[in-house]
C-alpha cells in the first residue's frame, strides 16, 4: 500500500557533508542549503549487504547531525547526507590511507570496469522521517600507464575520494573508457534520485 505525503512548508536543507563537490552540485541545482559537517566511524556493518551498507552510513551521518548538536528540533531543518564507495571484484575502495595506497587503487581499477554506489539519506529532523536510497553506476577505466598513476597519485588529488580518483577533473576524466549511469553519482552526490526523493515524500526546501 502506498503512503500519501501531503507537501511541508519549505524546509531549510543542511547539507551534513564538507565535499566542496557535493556542494557544487546542490548550488548548480539552485539550492541554497547550510553545511553542518558530521563525524562517524564509517565502518560498514558486514552483516547488510553493499547497497544497505552504504545507506547505512549515510543514515549514520544523517544522524549524526542532530546527535551531536549540529541541528535542533523545531527548526524545520532537512538533512541530507550522502556516502560513496568504488567497489571492485565485490571489494570496497574506500578513501586511500596515503599515495602508495592510492597508487594500488588506479593500478587495481586500470583496463576494468567497476561500480560507484552513492547512497543518500534525507532526514527531516521535526518529525523524525527518514529516507535512505542508492544509485549505482558503472565506469570503465582504460589502461593506465604507471607515468599516469604516477602523476595522478603525486597530485594528492584523490587522497580524499572513495577509489582514489575524482572524475569531476579532467586529469582522472581522461582514465574514463565509459560510463552507463548518472555522472553526480560517481561525484558523490545523484541528483536525479536527491529530486526524486523530495517530491516523493512532499518536501520543499529553499531554492535560489
Amino acid at each position: 500500500m502506498s503512503v500519501e505525503h501531503h507537501p511541508t512548508s519549505c524546509l531549510r536543507l543542511v547539507l551534513a557533508s564538507q565535499s566542496p563537490r557535493r556542494s557544487e552540485l546542490l548550488r548548480r541545482g539552485g539550492f541554497t542549503f547550510a553545511i553542518a559537517p558530521s563525524q562517524i566511524s564509517e565502518i560498514p556493518d558486514e552483516n547488510l549487504n553493499l547497497p544497505d551498507q552504504i545507506r547505512d552510513l549515510a543514515r549514520q551521518k544523517a544522524m549524526a547531525c542532530l546527535n551531536l548538536g549540529k541541528v535542533s528540533k523545531g527548526q524545520g531543518n532537512l538533512v541530507l547526507a550522502a556516502d560513496t564507495v568504488v567497489v571492485l571484484d565485490g571489494q570496497i575502495l574506500g578513501k586511500p590511507r596515503n599515495r602508495e595506497e592510492n597508487s594500488q587503487y588506479l593500478r587495481r581499477l586500470s583496463g576494468r570496469k567497476h561500480s560507484v554506489i552513492t547512497a543518500i539519506c534525507l532526514f527531516e529532523v521535526d518529525t523524525g522521517r527518514l529516507v535512505c536510497e542508492h544509485d549505482e553506476t558503472s565506469v570503465a577505466f582504460r589502461n593506465l600507464s604507471e607515468a599516469e598513476v604516477e602523476e595522478y597519485v603525486s597530485s594528492d588529488h584523490g587522497l580524499d575520494k572513495a577509489g582514489g580518483y575524482g572524475i569531476q577533473s579532467a586529469q582522472a576524466r581522461k582514465f574514463v573508457d565509459s560510463l552507463h549511469g548518472e555522472f553526480d553519482t560517481v561525484v558523490g552526490l545523484p541528483m536525479v534520485l536527491f529530486q526524486k526523493l523530495l517530491n516523493e515524500n512532499g518536501w520543499r526546501v529553499d531554492s535560489q
